[in-house]
Protein backbone atom coordinates (compact mmCIF):
# COMPACT_ATOMS: atom_id res chain seq x y z
CA UNK A 1 0.00 0.00 0.00
CA UNK A 2 1.41 3.38 -1.04
CA UNK A 3 1.64 6.07 1.63
CA UNK A 4 2.54 8.86 -0.80
CA UNK A 5 -0.15 11.49 -1.41
CA UNK A 6 -1.85 11.31 -4.82
CA UNK A 7 -2.43 14.66 -6.60
CA UNK A 8 -5.82 15.09 -8.26
CA UNK A 9 -8.18 17.64 -9.78
CA UNK A 10 -11.96 17.48 -10.05
CA UNK A 11 -13.96 18.72 -13.02
CA UNK A 12 -17.22 18.27 -14.88
CA UNK A 13 -18.80 18.84 -18.27
CA UNK A 14 -22.54 19.51 -17.93
CA UNK A 15 -22.34 17.77 -14.54
CA UNK A 16 -20.77 14.58 -15.94
CA UNK A 17 -17.97 14.64 -13.35
CA UNK A 18 -14.47 13.24 -13.26
CA UNK A 19 -11.48 12.73 -11.01
CA UNK A 20 -8.41 13.91 -12.93
CA UNK A 21 -5.07 12.24 -12.15
CA UNK A 22 -1.90 13.89 -13.54
CA UNK A 23 0.52 11.05 -14.34
CA UNK A 24 2.77 12.20 -17.23
CA UNK A 25 5.08 9.17 -17.04
CA UNK A 26 2.30 6.58 -16.73
CA UNK A 27 3.77 5.36 -13.45
CA UNK A 28 0.54 5.11 -11.44
CA UNK A 29 -0.86 1.62 -10.87
CA UNK A 30 -4.43 2.58 -11.80
CA UNK A 31 -6.30 -0.50 -10.63
CA UNK A 32 -10.04 -1.01 -10.85
CA UNK A 33 -10.13 -0.96 -7.05
CA UNK A 34 -8.43 2.44 -6.91
CA UNK A 35 -10.69 3.89 -9.62
CA UNK A 36 -13.89 2.70 -7.95
CA UNK A 37 -12.69 3.97 -4.56
CA UNK A 38 -11.86 7.41 -5.98
CA UNK A 39 -15.25 7.62 -7.72
CA UNK A 40 -17.25 6.50 -4.67
CA UNK A 41 -19.26 9.51 -3.50
CA UNK A 42 -19.24 8.79 0.23
CA UNK A 43 -15.77 7.48 0.99
CA UNK A 44 -13.93 8.83 -2.06
CA UNK A 45 -13.76 12.03 -4.10
CA UNK A 46 -16.81 11.15 -6.20
CA UNK A 47 -17.14 10.99 -9.95
CA UNK A 48 -18.60 9.26 -12.98
CA UNK A 49 -15.10 8.27 -14.03
CA UNK A 50 -11.35 8.89 -13.82
CA UNK A 51 -9.23 10.76 -16.38
CA UNK A 52 -5.54 9.86 -16.18
CA UNK A 53 -3.41 12.55 -17.89
CA UNK A 54 -0.33 10.86 -19.38
CA UNK A 55 1.86 10.91 -22.45
CA UNK A 56 0.73 8.26 -24.91
CA UNK A 57 4.24 6.88 -25.34
CA UNK A 58 4.69 6.57 -21.58
CA UNK A 59 1.56 4.41 -21.36
CA UNK A 60 3.00 2.09 -24.01
CA UNK A 61 6.29 1.83 -22.13
CA UNK A 62 4.50 1.08 -18.85
CA UNK A 63 2.30 -1.56 -20.50
CA UNK A 64 -1.01 0.26 -20.03
CA UNK A 65 -1.32 0.40 -23.83
CA UNK A 66 -0.15 -2.47 -26.01
CA UNK A 67 0.55 0.00 -28.80
CA UNK A 68 -0.27 3.52 -29.89
CA UNK A 69 -3.78 3.80 -31.38
CA UNK A 70 -3.86 4.74 -35.06
CA UNK A 71 -3.12 8.42 -35.58
CA UNK A 72 -1.76 8.95 -32.04
CA UNK A 73 1.80 10.19 -31.51
CA UNK A 74 3.96 9.20 -28.56
CA UNK A 75 4.15 12.74 -27.16
CA UNK A 76 0.38 13.38 -27.39
CA UNK A 77 -1.45 13.80 -24.11
CA UNK A 78 -3.54 10.67 -23.69
CA UNK A 79 -6.92 10.57 -21.94
CA UNK A 80 -6.80 7.23 -20.14
CA UNK A 81 -10.49 7.06 -19.23
CA UNK A 82 -11.95 4.62 -16.71
CA UNK A 83 -15.63 4.21 -15.80
CA UNK A 84 -16.63 4.53 -12.14
CA UNK A 85 -16.56 0.74 -11.74
CA UNK A 86 -12.93 0.65 -12.93
CA UNK A 87 -13.65 -0.69 -16.41
CA UNK A 88 -11.96 0.80 -19.46
CA UNK A 89 -13.87 3.01 -21.89
CA UNK A 90 -12.77 3.96 -25.38
CA UNK A 91 -14.13 7.50 -25.43
CA UNK A 92 -15.96 10.11 -23.36
CA UNK A 93 -17.01 13.34 -25.07
CA UNK A 94 -17.56 15.33 -21.88
CA UNK A 95 -14.34 13.88 -20.51
CA UNK A 96 -12.38 15.14 -23.53
CA UNK A 97 -13.60 18.68 -22.93
CA UNK A 98 -12.61 18.55 -19.26
CA UNK A 99 -9.30 16.85 -20.12
CA UNK A 100 -8.49 19.52 -22.73
CA UNK A 101 -9.40 22.30 -20.29
CA UNK A 102 -7.16 20.77 -17.62
CA UNK A 103 -4.21 20.42 -20.02
CA UNK A 104 -4.50 24.09 -21.06
CA UNK A 105 -5.06 25.46 -17.55
CA UNK A 106 -2.22 23.37 -16.10
CA UNK A 107 0.19 24.63 -18.78
CA UNK A 108 0.71 21.20 -20.35
CA UNK A 109 -0.10 22.70 -23.76
CA UNK A 110 0.48 26.23 -25.00
CA UNK A 111 -2.18 26.58 -27.69
CA UNK A 112 -5.96 26.67 -27.83
CA UNK A 113 -6.08 24.00 -30.54
CA UNK A 114 -4.42 20.64 -30.05
CA UNK A 115 -5.07 16.90 -30.15
CA UNK A 116 -6.24 14.75 -27.25
CA UNK A 117 -5.30 11.10 -27.73
CA UNK A 118 -7.62 8.29 -26.64
CA UNK A 119 -8.28 4.60 -27.16
CA UNK A 120 -10.71 5.66 -29.90
CA UNK A 121 -7.92 7.60 -31.63
CA UNK A 122 -6.98 11.29 -31.81
CA UNK A 123 -9.63 13.91 -31.01
CA UNK A 124 -8.81 17.50 -32.10
CA UNK A 125 -10.06 20.11 -29.64
CA UNK A 126 -10.60 23.88 -29.76
CA UNK A 127 -10.84 26.00 -26.63
CA UNK A 128 -12.97 29.01 -27.55
CA UNK A 129 -12.44 30.52 -24.10
CA UNK A 130 -10.83 29.34 -20.88
CA UNK A 131 -9.53 30.32 -17.48
CA UNK A 132 -8.56 28.33 -14.40
CA UNK A 133 -12.19 27.50 -13.65
CA UNK A 134 -14.31 27.58 -16.81
CA UNK A 135 -13.92 26.83 -20.50
CA UNK A 136 -15.97 26.45 -23.67
CA UNK A 137 -14.62 23.61 -25.79
CA UNK A 138 -15.39 21.97 -29.13
CA UNK A 139 -14.27 18.39 -29.69
CA UNK A 140 -14.07 16.87 -33.16
CA UNK A 141 -15.62 13.51 -32.32
CA UNK A 142 -15.01 11.86 -35.70
CA UNK A 143 -17.39 9.71 -37.70
CA UNK A 144 -20.41 8.25 -35.94
CA UNK A 145 -21.38 4.94 -37.53
CA UNK A 146 -24.95 3.64 -37.72
CA UNK A 147 -24.98 -0.11 -37.05
CA UNK A 148 -28.63 -1.02 -37.48
CA UNK A 149 -31.52 -1.21 -35.04
CA UNK A 150 -31.93 -3.08 -31.78
CA UNK A 151 -34.05 -3.05 -28.64
CA UNK A 152 -33.55 -2.53 -24.93
CA UNK A 153 -35.80 -3.25 -21.97
CA UNK A 154 -35.85 -0.70 -19.15
CA UNK A 155 -38.16 -1.10 -16.15
CA UNK A 156 -40.27 -3.58 -18.09
CA UNK A 157 -40.65 -1.32 -21.14
CA UNK A 158 -39.13 -2.30 -24.48
CA UNK A 159 -37.70 0.51 -26.59
CA UNK A 160 -36.28 0.39 -30.11
CA UNK A 161 -33.25 2.42 -31.06
CA UNK A 162 -30.33 2.88 -33.42
CA UNK A 163 -27.06 1.14 -32.63
CA UNK A 164 -24.37 3.79 -33.11
CA UNK A 165 -20.61 3.67 -32.72
CA UNK A 166 -18.99 6.95 -31.61
CA UNK A 167 -15.70 5.31 -30.68
CA UNK A 168 -17.75 3.47 -28.05
CA UNK A 169 -21.10 1.64 -28.45
CA UNK A 170 -24.54 3.21 -27.99
CA UNK A 171 -28.20 2.41 -28.45
CA UNK A 172 -30.06 5.69 -28.98
CA UNK A 173 -33.86 5.46 -28.66
CA UNK A 174 -35.99 8.30 -30.04
CA UNK A 175 -39.44 7.80 -28.51
CA UNK A 176 -42.59 8.99 -30.29
CA UNK A 177 -44.72 11.31 -28.18
CA UNK A 178 -42.05 11.69 -25.52
CA UNK A 179 -41.96 15.20 -24.04
CA UNK A 180 -39.31 16.79 -21.82
CA UNK A 181 -41.70 16.40 -18.90
CA UNK A 182 -42.45 12.71 -19.46
CA UNK A 183 -38.77 12.04 -20.11
CA UNK A 184 -37.86 13.63 -16.78
CA UNK A 185 -40.43 11.45 -15.01
CA UNK A 186 -39.07 8.12 -16.31
CA UNK A 187 -37.62 5.72 -13.75
CA UNK A 188 -34.20 4.77 -15.11
CA UNK A 189 -32.88 3.19 -11.92
CA UNK A 190 -33.07 -0.36 -13.28
CA UNK A 191 -30.18 -1.72 -15.33
CA UNK A 192 -31.11 -1.80 -19.04
CA UNK A 193 -31.37 -5.25 -20.61
CA UNK A 194 -29.87 -5.34 -24.10
CA UNK A 195 -30.42 -8.05 -26.71
CA UNK A 196 -28.11 -10.95 -25.86
CA UNK A 197 -24.96 -10.90 -28.00
CA UNK A 198 -25.81 -7.62 -29.73
CA UNK A 199 -23.34 -5.54 -27.70
CA UNK A 200 -20.67 -7.94 -26.37
CA UNK A 201 -18.99 -5.24 -24.28
CA UNK A 202 -22.20 -3.53 -23.24
CA UNK A 203 -23.46 -0.18 -24.47
CA UNK A 204 -24.60 3.22 -23.30
CA UNK A 205 -28.36 3.67 -23.71
CA UNK A 206 -29.93 7.01 -24.62
CA UNK A 207 -33.62 7.95 -24.46
CA UNK A 208 -34.57 11.19 -26.18
CA UNK A 209 -37.44 13.27 -27.45
CA UNK A 210 -38.08 13.66 -31.21
CA UNK A 211 -36.47 16.70 -32.80
CA UNK A 212 -38.20 20.06 -32.78
CA UNK A 213 -37.02 23.37 -34.28
CA UNK A 214 -34.80 25.22 -31.84
CA UNK A 215 -36.03 28.54 -30.48
CA UNK A 216 -32.88 30.30 -31.70
CA UNK A 217 -33.00 31.54 -35.33
CA UNK A 218 -30.14 29.31 -36.44
CA UNK A 219 -31.93 26.52 -38.29
CA UNK A 220 -30.94 24.13 -35.50
CA UNK A 221 -33.10 21.43 -33.95
CA UNK A 222 -33.62 20.75 -30.26
CA UNK A 223 -34.04 17.60 -28.20
CA UNK A 224 -33.99 16.46 -24.55
CA UNK A 225 -32.02 13.34 -23.59
CA UNK A 226 -31.24 11.08 -20.65
CA UNK A 227 -28.51 8.44 -20.66
CA UNK A 228 -27.55 5.28 -18.81
CA UNK A 229 -23.80 4.66 -19.11
CA UNK A 230 -22.34 1.17 -18.96
CA UNK A 231 -20.34 0.67 -15.81
CA UNK A 232 -21.84 3.78 -14.19
CA UNK A 233 -25.66 3.96 -14.37
CA UNK A 234 -27.57 7.11 -15.22
CA UNK A 235 -25.36 10.19 -15.47
CA UNK A 236 -26.23 13.86 -15.74
CA UNK A 237 -24.68 13.98 -19.21
CA UNK A 238 -22.68 11.88 -21.68
CA UNK A 239 -20.82 13.50 -24.57
CA UNK A 240 -20.69 10.49 -26.87
CA UNK A 241 -24.31 9.76 -25.95
CA UNK A 242 -25.30 13.26 -27.06
CA UNK A 243 -23.63 12.69 -30.41
CA UNK A 244 -25.32 9.29 -30.75
CA UNK A 245 -28.67 10.82 -29.86
CA UNK A 246 -28.29 13.58 -32.46
CA UNK A 247 -27.27 11.05 -35.12
CA UNK A 248 -30.29 8.85 -34.36
CA UNK A 249 -32.74 11.77 -34.27
CA UNK A 250 -31.49 13.28 -37.53
CA UNK A 251 -31.44 9.83 -39.19
CA UNK A 252 -35.09 9.48 -38.22
CA UNK A 253 -35.77 12.56 -40.37
CA UNK A 254 -33.71 11.19 -43.24
CA UNK A 255 -30.86 13.59 -42.53
CA UNK A 256 -27.15 12.88 -42.19
CA UNK A 257 -26.21 16.47 -41.28
CA UNK A 258 -27.55 19.21 -39.06
CA UNK A 259 -27.19 21.05 -35.77
CA UNK A 260 -28.94 19.82 -32.64
CA UNK A 261 -29.09 21.67 -29.33
CA UNK A 262 -29.26 18.87 -26.77
CA UNK A 263 -30.54 19.38 -23.23
CA UNK A 264 -29.59 16.87 -20.52
CA UNK A 265 -30.14 17.04 -16.76
CA UNK A 266 -26.70 18.63 -16.40
CA UNK A 267 -27.08 21.39 -18.98
CA UNK A 268 -27.00 22.06 -22.72
CA UNK A 269 -24.50 21.26 -25.48
CA UNK A 270 -24.53 21.60 -29.25
CA UNK A 271 -23.90 18.69 -31.62
CA UNK A 272 -23.04 19.44 -35.25
CA UNK A 273 -22.98 16.79 -37.97
CA UNK A 274 -21.49 17.71 -41.33
CA UNK A 275 -19.53 16.01 -44.09
CA UNK A 276 -19.69 12.70 -42.24
CA UNK A 277 -18.06 14.12 -39.09
CA UNK A 278 -19.44 15.02 -35.67
CA UNK A 279 -18.56 17.92 -33.37
CA UNK A 280 -19.50 18.45 -29.73
CA UNK A 281 -19.41 21.93 -28.20
CA UNK A 282 -20.07 22.65 -24.55
CA UNK A 283 -18.74 23.85 -21.21
CA UNK A 284 -16.09 22.51 -18.84
CA UNK A 285 -15.59 23.39 -15.21
CA UNK A 286 -12.53 22.69 -13.05
CA UNK A 287 -13.71 22.91 -9.46
CA UNK A 288 -10.98 21.56 -7.18
CA UNK A 289 -7.35 20.54 -6.81
CA UNK A 290 -5.89 18.54 -3.96
CA UNK A 291 -4.16 15.40 -2.74
CA UNK A 292 -5.54 12.02 -1.76
CA UNK A 293 -3.93 11.02 1.52
CA UNK A 294 -1.59 8.06 1.80
CA UNK A 295 -3.13 4.72 2.54
CA UNK A 296 -6.23 5.36 0.45
CA UNK A 297 -8.05 2.10 -0.52
CA UNK A 298 -6.64 0.54 -3.67
CA UNK A 299 -3.14 2.03 -3.31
Amino acid sequence: MSTAPLPFAKGHGTENDFVILPDPDGALDLTAQLVSALCERRRGIGGDGVLRVARAGALVRSGVLAELPAGVAGDDWFMDYRNADGSLAEMCGNGVRVFAHYCRAAGLVGADEFVVASRAGPRPVTLHSWDDGAAEVTVAMGRARLDGRSTVTIAGRELTGEAIDVGNPHLACVVDGLTPQTLAALDLSAEPVLVAGRFPGGANVEILTPLEPDAAPTGAFASHLRVIERGVGETRSCGTGLVAGAVAALHRLGRAAGVVVMTVPGGTVTVTLRAGQSYLRGPSRLIAHGEVTGGFPGR
